[in-house]
C-alpha cells in the first residue's frame, strides 16, 4: 500500500540549509511535544531516553540520545536497497526526550511507560533512542497493554538475568526476564539473535530456554546466515503484534566501540542492516536502539552507526504502519 505524507512532515534537506547548521533534531524531522496541534497527525515519534542508571559497569548511554541526533542530520530519505521512502509514505516526527529521574530507577521507569503511552494513545509508533537497555521494559510495559506480543532482539546478550548485586531487579541485564514475568512478552514468539562472550554461568540460557525462547547465538548466525536465520525469526514472531529491540553491541566492536558491555566476534556494519532489512513484512507496533555510549565512541563512529541502523528500522516500521492503515 503507498500512501502519501503531509509536506509538513518532510525532513529538512542538506541542499537547503547545510547539515552543521540549524538545531538537530532526528534526522532533522520536525520537532513536536504533545501540546503541539500537529501531534495527534504523526505516525511514527522518533525520542530519545536519556538515561543509563541501568548500566551495571561503563556508564555513558544517556548521552546515546543527543549524539545520535546530531549524527543524524547526515541520513537522506531514500533507502536505495529496499526502494523505501518513509518520509514520503507516513508522517514521522522527533517527539522529543522522555525526562528520566537520574536518582530514582522506579521513577524513570514510570516515566518512560507514561511517554510511550501517550504517544500510543494518539496511534503514534514509537522509534526510541537509548539509553541502556532496561529501557526497553517500560517502553514494553506500554506497547503491550492490550496482551504480551512477540519480540526480535538483535544483541550480544539475552539481558535474562533474574537479579543483580544481592537481589536487585532493574538492571540492563533484566529487561526481558521482567517482562515475560509481567505476561509483555509471549517467550514462545520471542527471538533472540547474536548472543556470545564469556559468561559467568548459563542460567539466563537455561531459563530462557525453559520458557520457549528461541536463542541464536552469533556461530548458528554466521554458519546458516542472515537469511535463513531471519526466516525463522519472521515465522516464529508471525503476523501478531511484535516489537524489535537492537542493541548496538550486536555489532563487532570494531564497528561500533562505544558501547558500555561490547563483545568480540559480531557481525560487521552492513550484517547489522541486513539483518534489519529481513524484518519487513512483520507486524512492529514499535523499536529501540540502545546503549550507544558516545563518552567510550570518540570519532562518532558508533553514534553514525546508530543512526543508520534507525533508519533502517524506521523504514520497516513505515510499512508496517502503511499496513496497519491499510
Amino acid at each position: 500500500m503507498s500512501l502519501k505524507s503531509d509536506p509538513f512532515f518532510q525532513p529538512v534537506s542538506a541542499m537547503e540549509l547545510a547539515r552543521f547548521a540549524g538545531m538537530p533534531s532526528f534526522m532533522r524531522l520536525p520537532y513536536l511535544t504533545r501540546e503541539n496541534v500537529r501531534f495527534a497527525d504523526i505516525d511514527i515519534g522518533i525520542l530519545g531516553a536519556p538515561w543509563d542508571a541501568g548500566t551495571t559497569n561503563r556508564p555513558g548511554a544517556r548521552h546515546g540520545p543527543r549524539q545520535l541526533r546530531d549524527l543524524s542530520t547526515m541520513i537522506r530519505a531514500l533507502n536505495p536497497v529496499t526502494g523505501i521512502k518513509p518520509f514520503a509514505s507516513v508522517n514521522c516526527a522527533d517527539v522529543g526526550d522522555i525526562a528520566p529521574n537520574p536518582v530514582d530507577i522506579e521513577d524513570s521507569l514510570k516515566r518512560v511507560t507514561e511517554f510511550i503511552s501517550t504517544l500510543t494513545e494518539n496511534k503514534i509508533t514509537p522509534l526510541t533512542a537509548g539509553g541502556d537497555h532496561l529501557i526497553t521494559l517500560p517502553i514494553l510495559r506500554a506497547v503491550a497493554e492490550g496482551g504480551p506480543i512477540g519480540l526480535i532482539q538483535f544483541d550480544s546478550h539475552t539481558d535474562l538475568f533474574d537479579t543483580y548485586f544481592g537481589g536487585y531487579k532493574f538492571t540492563h541485564g533484566t529487561p526481558f526476564r521482567r517482562a515475560i514475568e509481567e505476561d509483555l512478552l509471549d517467550p514462545k514468539r520471542c527471538v533472540q539473535i547474536g548472543i556470545r562472550g564469556t559468561a559467568y554461568n548459563l542460567d539466563d540460557i537455561k531459563w530462557g530456554l525453559e520458557q520457549g525462547i528461541r536463542i541464536i547465538r552469533i556461530e548458528e548466525l554466521f554458519e546458516r546466515g542472515i537469511t535463513n536465520v531471519m526466516k525463522e525469526a519472521r515465522d516464529i514472531v508471525g503476523q501478531d503484534r511484535a516489537y524489535c529491540s537492537f542493541d548496538i553491541d550486536f555489532v563487532d566492536p570494531t564497528f561500533a566501540p562505544g558501547t558500555g558491555t561490547p563483545e568480540i566476534g559480531g557481525p560487521n556494519s552492513f550484517q547489522a542492516q541486513q539483518v534489519i532489512r529481513e524484518l519487513n513484512g512483520i507486524n512492529l507496533v514499535g523499536a529501540d536502539l540502545v546503549e550507544v555510549s558516545p563518552p567510550f565512541d570518540q570519532t562518532g563512529g558508533t553514534a553514525w552507526l546508530g543512526a543508520s541502523l534507525m533508519f533502517e528500522l524506521l523504514c520497516v516500521l513505515s510499512q508496517s504502519v502503511l499496513s496497519q492503515k491499510g
